[in-house]
Protein backbone atom coordinates (compact mmCIF):
# COMPACT_ATOMS: atom_id res chain seq x y z
CA UNK A 1 0.00 0.00 0.00
CA UNK A 2 2.77 2.27 1.13
CA UNK A 3 4.68 1.57 -2.28
CA UNK A 4 1.52 2.60 -4.22
CA UNK A 5 1.00 6.02 -2.90
CA UNK A 6 4.58 6.94 -3.10
CA UNK A 7 4.30 5.43 -7.09
CA UNK A 8 1.28 7.71 -7.34
CA UNK A 9 3.07 11.09 -5.46
CA UNK A 10 6.08 10.69 -7.76
CA UNK A 11 4.05 10.10 -11.04
CA UNK A 12 2.31 13.10 -9.65
CA UNK A 13 5.17 15.04 -9.00
CA UNK A 14 6.91 14.46 -12.64
CA UNK A 15 3.37 15.29 -14.64
CA UNK A 16 4.21 18.48 -12.68
CA UNK A 17 7.60 18.87 -13.51
CA UNK A 18 6.42 18.55 -17.28
CA UNK A 19 3.57 20.41 -17.33
CA UNK A 20 0.99 17.46 -17.65
CA UNK A 21 -2.44 18.46 -16.71
CA UNK A 22 -5.12 16.12 -15.34
CA UNK A 23 -8.07 16.10 -17.05
CA UNK A 24 -10.36 17.26 -14.03
CA UNK A 25 -8.43 20.06 -14.22
CA UNK A 26 -9.11 21.69 -17.79
CA UNK A 27 -11.64 23.59 -19.78
CA UNK A 28 -12.62 22.60 -22.79
CA UNK A 29 -13.17 24.01 -26.00
CA UNK A 30 -14.59 22.56 -29.20
CA UNK A 31 -13.23 23.52 -32.59
CA UNK A 32 -14.13 22.50 -35.86
CA UNK A 33 -11.95 22.92 -39.11
CA UNK A 34 -11.46 21.28 -42.49
CA UNK A 35 -8.23 19.60 -42.07
CA UNK A 36 -9.02 16.98 -44.98
CA UNK A 37 -9.96 17.94 -48.12
CA UNK A 38 -10.29 21.10 -50.38
CA UNK A 39 -10.19 23.24 -47.52
CA UNK A 40 -7.57 21.51 -45.58
CA UNK A 41 -4.93 24.60 -45.88
CA UNK A 42 -7.67 26.51 -44.67
CA UNK A 43 -8.44 24.07 -41.94
CA UNK A 44 -4.83 23.58 -40.95
CA UNK A 45 -3.85 27.35 -40.85
CA UNK A 46 -7.42 28.31 -38.67
CA UNK A 47 -6.33 25.24 -35.88
CA UNK A 48 -3.16 26.71 -35.57
CA UNK A 49 -4.24 30.09 -34.85
CA UNK A 50 -6.62 28.68 -32.33
CA UNK A 51 -3.79 26.41 -30.92
CA UNK A 52 -1.59 29.40 -30.51
CA UNK A 53 -4.39 31.32 -28.19
CA UNK A 54 -4.47 28.38 -26.09
CA UNK A 55 -0.93 28.25 -25.76
CA UNK A 56 -0.81 32.21 -24.59
CA UNK A 57 -3.49 31.85 -22.28
CA UNK A 58 -2.10 28.82 -20.99
CA UNK A 59 1.04 30.07 -20.26
CA UNK A 60 -0.15 32.78 -18.44
CA UNK A 61 -2.10 30.52 -16.22
CA UNK A 62 -5.09 29.37 -18.27
CA UNK A 63 -8.43 30.77 -17.50
CA UNK A 64 -9.64 30.78 -13.52
CA UNK A 65 -7.40 28.52 -12.63
CA UNK A 66 -7.54 25.86 -14.98
CA UNK A 67 -6.05 25.11 -18.37
CA UNK A 68 -7.52 25.44 -21.62
CA UNK A 69 -7.88 22.53 -23.99
CA UNK A 70 -8.89 22.38 -27.60
CA UNK A 71 -10.87 19.87 -28.61
CA UNK A 72 -10.53 19.43 -32.33
CA UNK A 73 -12.34 17.53 -34.95
CA UNK A 74 -12.04 18.02 -38.74
CA UNK A 75 -15.91 18.27 -40.47
CA UNK A 76 -13.65 18.18 -44.52
CA UNK A 77 -15.87 21.57 -44.87
CA UNK A 78 -18.84 19.34 -45.07
CA UNK A 79 -22.17 19.67 -43.29
CA UNK A 80 -22.98 15.98 -43.05
CA UNK A 81 -19.62 16.20 -41.02
CA UNK A 82 -19.98 18.51 -38.18
CA UNK A 83 -23.39 17.25 -37.03
CA UNK A 84 -22.21 14.21 -35.70
CA UNK A 85 -19.21 16.00 -34.50
CA UNK A 86 -21.24 18.53 -32.85
CA UNK A 87 -22.95 16.21 -30.84
CA UNK A 88 -20.26 14.53 -29.72
CA UNK A 89 -18.19 17.78 -28.07
CA UNK A 90 -21.33 18.60 -26.39
CA UNK A 91 -22.32 14.95 -25.23
CA UNK A 92 -18.90 13.41 -24.68
CA UNK A 93 -16.41 15.65 -24.31
CA UNK A 94 -18.70 18.09 -22.36
CA UNK A 95 -17.03 21.18 -24.34
CA UNK A 96 -18.42 24.93 -22.54
CA UNK A 97 -17.69 26.65 -25.85
CA UNK A 98 -17.78 25.42 -29.41
CA UNK A 99 -15.92 27.55 -32.43
CA UNK A 100 -15.78 26.69 -35.82
CA UNK A 101 -12.86 27.55 -37.98
CA UNK A 102 -14.52 26.48 -41.37
CA UNK A 103 -16.54 27.53 -43.88
CA UNK A 104 -20.13 28.32 -43.82
CA UNK A 105 -21.58 24.94 -44.70
CA UNK A 106 -20.51 22.77 -41.78
CA UNK A 107 -21.11 26.52 -39.26
CA UNK A 108 -24.76 26.42 -40.20
CA UNK A 109 -25.28 22.66 -39.22
CA UNK A 110 -23.51 22.77 -36.14
CA UNK A 111 -24.75 26.45 -34.98
CA UNK A 112 -27.76 25.29 -34.55
CA UNK A 113 -26.93 21.98 -32.87
CA UNK A 114 -24.85 24.14 -30.29
CA UNK A 115 -28.14 26.47 -29.96
CA UNK A 116 -30.66 23.71 -28.74
CA UNK A 117 -28.18 22.61 -26.57
CA UNK A 118 -27.48 26.46 -25.12
CA UNK A 119 -23.85 25.75 -25.18
CA UNK A 120 -22.29 29.00 -26.59
CA UNK A 121 -20.62 28.75 -30.41
CA UNK A 122 -18.59 30.90 -32.18
CA UNK A 123 -18.07 31.47 -35.88
CA UNK A 124 -14.22 32.00 -36.63
CA UNK A 125 -15.09 33.75 -40.52
CA UNK A 126 -18.03 31.54 -41.62
CA UNK A 127 -19.74 34.39 -43.69
CA UNK A 128 -23.48 33.25 -44.08
CA UNK A 129 -26.41 35.50 -42.53
CA UNK A 130 -28.08 32.28 -41.16
CA UNK A 131 -25.54 31.73 -39.24
CA UNK A 132 -25.96 33.82 -36.22
CA UNK A 133 -30.46 33.48 -36.50
CA UNK A 134 -29.82 30.32 -35.18
CA UNK A 135 -30.41 31.81 -31.92
CA UNK A 136 -28.45 33.86 -29.06
CA UNK A 137 -26.02 31.17 -28.43
CA UNK A 138 -24.19 31.90 -31.68
CA UNK A 139 -21.87 34.52 -32.47
CA UNK A 140 -19.90 35.49 -35.05
CA UNK A 141 -16.12 37.42 -34.71
CA UNK A 142 -15.72 38.47 -38.56
CA UNK A 143 -17.66 40.00 -41.49
CA UNK A 144 -21.14 38.61 -43.32
CA UNK A 145 -20.83 38.62 -46.43
CA UNK A 146 -22.94 40.89 -47.63
CA UNK A 147 -20.94 43.56 -45.35
CA UNK A 148 -18.03 42.65 -47.36
CA UNK A 149 -19.82 43.17 -50.30
CA UNK A 150 -20.86 46.79 -49.93
CA UNK A 151 -17.11 46.92 -49.00
CA UNK A 152 -15.97 45.75 -52.18
CA UNK A 153 -17.93 48.52 -54.09
CA UNK A 154 -16.67 51.46 -52.08
CA UNK A 155 -13.16 49.58 -52.67
CA UNK A 156 -13.86 49.51 -56.49
CA UNK A 157 -16.20 52.96 -57.14
CA UNK A 158 -14.69 54.95 -54.21
CA UNK A 159 -11.31 54.39 -53.58
CA UNK A 160 -9.48 53.25 -56.59
CA UNK A 161 -12.48 55.17 -58.74
CA UNK A 162 -13.42 52.48 -61.23
CA UNK A 163 -17.09 52.51 -62.80
CA UNK A 164 -17.35 49.83 -65.51
CA UNK A 165 -17.07 46.67 -63.43
CA UNK A 166 -17.64 42.70 -64.61
CA UNK A 167 -18.35 40.41 -61.82
CA UNK A 168 -17.34 36.56 -61.50
CA UNK A 169 -19.26 35.21 -58.79
CA UNK A 170 -19.02 31.38 -57.17
CA UNK A 171 -21.80 29.55 -56.63
CA UNK A 172 -22.02 28.77 -53.31
CA UNK A 173 -23.36 30.84 -49.98
CA UNK A 174 -19.84 32.29 -50.08
CA UNK A 175 -19.69 34.20 -53.69
CA UNK A 176 -23.62 34.73 -53.73
CA UNK A 177 -23.47 36.85 -50.04
CA UNK A 178 -20.70 38.56 -51.22
CA UNK A 179 -22.13 39.38 -54.59
CA UNK A 180 -25.56 40.38 -53.12
CA UNK A 181 -23.77 43.07 -50.87
CA UNK A 182 -21.97 44.23 -53.96
CA UNK A 183 -24.93 44.71 -55.63
CA UNK A 184 -26.83 46.65 -53.04
CA UNK A 185 -24.37 49.48 -52.97
CA UNK A 186 -23.04 49.48 -56.30
CA UNK A 187 -24.79 52.47 -57.54
CA UNK A 188 -23.94 54.40 -54.57
CA UNK A 189 -20.31 54.55 -55.76
CA UNK A 190 -21.51 55.18 -59.24
CA UNK A 191 -20.80 51.42 -60.41
CA UNK A 192 -22.12 49.93 -63.34
CA UNK A 193 -22.38 46.28 -63.87
CA UNK A 194 -21.16 45.23 -66.83
CA UNK A 195 -22.01 41.51 -66.82
CA UNK A 196 -21.95 38.93 -64.34
CA UNK A 197 -20.70 35.62 -65.03
CA UNK A 198 -20.69 32.13 -62.44
CA UNK A 199 -18.64 29.44 -61.61
CA UNK A 200 -18.48 25.80 -59.78
CA UNK A 201 -16.32 25.23 -56.78
CA UNK A 202 -15.01 22.68 -58.58
CA UNK A 203 -13.80 24.47 -61.99
CA UNK A 204 -10.20 25.23 -62.77
CA UNK A 205 -10.01 26.31 -66.49
CA UNK A 206 -11.82 29.23 -66.81
CA UNK A 207 -11.46 30.10 -70.65
CA UNK A 208 -14.64 30.96 -71.45
CA UNK A 209 -15.38 33.38 -68.90
CA UNK A 210 -11.65 34.98 -69.24
CA UNK A 211 -12.88 35.43 -73.08
CA UNK A 212 -16.13 37.04 -72.17
CA UNK A 213 -14.42 39.32 -69.70
CA UNK A 214 -11.86 40.17 -72.71
CA UNK A 215 -14.69 41.50 -74.94
CA UNK A 216 -16.75 43.05 -71.96
CA UNK A 217 -13.55 45.48 -71.71
CA UNK A 218 -14.20 46.14 -67.56
CA UNK A 219 -12.04 49.01 -65.68
CA UNK A 220 -12.26 46.47 -62.56
CA UNK A 221 -13.24 42.86 -62.10
CA UNK A 222 -15.03 41.88 -58.70
CA UNK A 223 -14.30 38.11 -58.10
CA UNK A 224 -15.42 36.04 -55.68
CA UNK A 225 -13.61 33.00 -54.49
CA UNK A 226 -11.24 30.71 -52.36
CA UNK A 227 -7.49 30.64 -52.45
CA UNK A 228 -8.01 27.20 -54.67
CA UNK A 229 -10.03 28.60 -57.29
CA UNK A 230 -8.77 32.79 -57.27
CA UNK A 231 -5.16 31.26 -57.96
CA UNK A 232 -5.77 29.92 -61.58
CA UNK A 233 -8.94 32.38 -62.36
CA UNK A 234 -6.27 35.48 -61.68
CA UNK A 235 -3.53 33.74 -63.28
CA UNK A 236 -6.06 33.07 -66.74
CA UNK A 237 -7.32 36.51 -66.71
CA UNK A 238 -3.51 37.70 -66.66
CA UNK A 239 -2.93 35.20 -69.33
CA UNK A 240 -5.21 36.36 -71.62
CA UNK A 241 -3.91 40.27 -71.53
CA UNK A 242 -6.10 41.34 -68.96
CA UNK A 243 -4.35 43.58 -66.61
CA UNK A 244 -7.63 45.64 -65.07
CA UNK A 245 -7.46 45.40 -61.32
CA UNK A 246 -8.77 42.29 -59.69
CA UNK A 247 -10.60 42.83 -56.36
CA UNK A 248 -11.01 39.86 -54.36
CA UNK A 249 -12.67 39.06 -50.37
CA UNK A 250 -10.98 37.05 -47.81
CA UNK A 251 -11.22 33.71 -49.39
CA UNK A 252 -7.97 34.71 -51.35
CA UNK A 253 -6.73 35.45 -47.81
CA UNK A 254 -3.82 33.07 -47.95
CA UNK A 255 0.16 32.95 -49.05
CA UNK A 256 -0.91 29.68 -51.03
CA UNK A 257 -3.40 32.20 -53.17
CA UNK A 258 -0.01 33.99 -54.24
CA UNK A 259 1.69 30.55 -54.60
CA UNK A 260 -0.84 29.21 -57.01
CA UNK A 261 -1.09 32.35 -58.92
CA UNK A 262 2.38 33.33 -59.70
CA UNK A 263 3.55 36.89 -61.03
CA UNK A 264 -0.16 37.32 -61.61
CA UNK A 265 -0.86 37.57 -58.20
CA UNK A 266 0.85 40.97 -58.26
CA UNK A 267 -1.59 44.35 -57.92
CA UNK A 268 -4.48 41.76 -56.85
CA UNK A 269 -6.42 43.96 -53.75
CA UNK A 270 -9.04 42.13 -51.47
CA UNK A 271 -10.90 43.36 -48.28
CA UNK A 272 -10.12 41.24 -45.19
CA UNK A 273 -9.79 41.45 -41.54
CA UNK A 274 -5.87 41.26 -40.79
CA UNK A 275 -3.44 43.99 -42.04
CA UNK A 276 0.01 42.46 -42.18
CA UNK A 277 1.59 45.63 -42.10
CA UNK A 278 -0.48 47.22 -38.45
CA UNK A 279 1.57 48.73 -35.66
CA UNK A 280 -1.25 47.36 -32.97
CA UNK A 281 0.84 45.24 -30.86
CA UNK A 282 -2.88 42.88 -30.89
CA UNK A 283 -2.19 42.58 -34.59
CA UNK A 284 1.63 42.62 -34.91
CA UNK A 285 2.35 40.00 -31.78
CA UNK A 286 -0.42 37.70 -33.28
CA UNK A 287 1.45 37.78 -37.04
CA UNK A 288 4.94 37.45 -35.15
CA UNK A 289 4.15 34.36 -33.00
CA UNK A 290 2.23 32.73 -35.38
CA UNK A 291 4.84 32.38 -37.80
CA UNK A 292 6.98 30.96 -35.15
CA UNK A 293 4.65 28.33 -34.11
CA UNK A 294 3.23 27.35 -37.66
CA UNK A 295 6.77 28.20 -39.70
CA UNK A 296 4.58 30.18 -42.52
CA UNK A 297 2.92 33.20 -42.68
CA UNK A 298 -0.35 34.23 -40.83
CA UNK A 299 -3.60 34.92 -42.74
CA UNK A 300 -7.40 35.64 -41.93
CA UNK A 301 -8.29 32.51 -41.03
CA UNK A 302 -5.64 31.86 -38.27
CA UNK A 303 -6.09 35.61 -36.88
CA UNK A 304 -9.63 34.88 -37.06
CA UNK A 305 -9.44 31.27 -35.33
CA UNK A 306 -6.89 32.75 -32.63
CA UNK A 307 -9.32 35.63 -32.21
CA UNK A 308 -12.87 33.57 -31.42
CA UNK A 309 -10.33 31.50 -29.12
CA UNK A 310 -9.29 34.67 -27.43
CA UNK A 311 -12.93 35.96 -26.90
CA UNK A 312 -14.24 32.41 -25.75
CA UNK A 313 -10.96 32.34 -22.83
CA UNK A 314 -12.49 36.48 -22.15
CA UNK A 315 -15.87 34.86 -21.48
CA UNK A 316 -15.13 32.22 -19.56
CA UNK A 317 -12.94 34.37 -17.39
CA UNK A 318 -15.55 37.47 -16.92
CA UNK A 319 -18.25 34.93 -16.16
CA UNK A 320 -16.12 33.32 -13.38
CA UNK A 321 -17.88 30.30 -14.19
CA UNK A 322 -18.33 27.10 -16.47
CA UNK A 323 -21.75 27.41 -16.56
CA UNK A 324 -22.96 27.96 -20.45
CA UNK A 325 -25.66 30.25 -19.76
CA UNK A 326 -23.36 32.93 -17.88
CA UNK A 327 -20.41 32.16 -20.71
CA UNK A 328 -22.86 33.23 -23.26
CA UNK A 329 -24.06 36.61 -21.48
CA UNK A 330 -20.21 37.44 -20.78
CA UNK A 331 -19.82 36.84 -24.68
CA UNK A 332 -22.88 39.39 -25.44
CA UNK A 333 -21.13 41.87 -23.14
CA UNK A 334 -17.32 41.63 -24.40
CA UNK A 335 -15.08 44.49 -25.59
CA UNK A 336 -11.86 42.93 -26.95
CA UNK A 337 -8.87 44.43 -28.71
CA UNK A 338 -7.15 40.86 -31.02
CA UNK A 339 -5.26 40.40 -34.34
CA UNK A 340 -8.71 40.91 -36.37
CA UNK A 341 -10.11 44.21 -34.43
CA UNK A 342 -11.73 45.28 -31.41
CA UNK A 343 -14.72 42.34 -31.18
CA UNK A 344 -18.09 43.83 -29.76
CA UNK A 345 -21.02 41.76 -30.44
CA UNK A 346 -25.05 43.43 -31.34
CA UNK A 347 -28.10 41.92 -30.17
CA UNK A 348 -27.65 38.91 -33.36
CA UNK A 349 -24.60 38.46 -32.51
CA UNK A 350 -22.67 40.05 -35.32
CA UNK A 351 -19.63 42.19 -35.03
CA UNK A 352 -19.06 45.79 -36.12
CA UNK A 353 -15.44 46.68 -36.91
CA UNK A 354 -13.27 48.13 -40.09
CA UNK A 355 -12.68 45.99 -42.94
CA UNK A 356 -8.80 45.73 -43.77
CA UNK A 357 -7.95 45.72 -47.36
CA UNK A 358 -4.52 44.42 -48.58
CA UNK A 359 -2.58 44.13 -51.81
CA UNK A 360 -0.15 41.31 -53.06
CA UNK A 361 3.62 43.44 -53.44
CA UNK A 362 6.32 41.95 -54.47
CA UNK A 363 4.70 37.72 -53.48
CA UNK A 364 3.49 39.13 -50.19
CA UNK A 365 0.29 40.83 -48.54
CA UNK A 366 0.49 44.21 -47.71
CA UNK A 367 -1.70 46.93 -46.36
CA UNK A 368 -3.54 49.14 -49.25
CA UNK A 369 -6.19 50.94 -47.28
CA UNK A 370 -8.80 50.74 -44.77
CA UNK A 371 -12.83 51.02 -44.88
CA UNK A 372 -14.02 52.91 -41.39
CA UNK A 373 -17.75 52.96 -42.58
CA UNK A 374 -20.33 52.38 -39.15
CA UNK A 375 -23.06 52.69 -41.68
CA UNK A 376 -21.68 50.56 -44.48
CA UNK A 377 -20.26 48.16 -42.49
CA UNK A 378 -23.17 47.92 -40.11
CA UNK A 379 -24.49 43.90 -39.57
CA UNK A 380 -28.04 43.85 -39.58
CA UNK A 381 -29.83 43.31 -35.59
CA UNK A 382 -32.20 40.49 -36.25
Amino acid sequence: MIKKLMLLFVVFCVSLYFGTVWAGDTIKIGFNAPLTGFAASDGKSSTFGAKLAVKQINEKGGVNGKMLELVVYDDQAKASQSIPISNKMIGQDKVVVGISGSYSGPTRSAAGIFQESNIPYISAYAIHPDITKAGDYVFRTSFLGEVQGRAGAKLIGDILGKKKVVMITLKNDFGKSLAAGFKEKAKDFGITIINEYEYSIKDRQFGAIVAKVKSDRPDAIYASGYYFTAGPLVSQLRASGITVPVIGQEGYDSQKFIEIAGKAAEGVIITTSLDRDSDVPETADFIKNFEALAGYKADMVAASAHTAVKVAALAIQKAKSTDPGKIRAAIAAISLKTATGTIEFNNLGEVLKDIQNQVVKNGEWHHHSVISDPTLLAPPEK
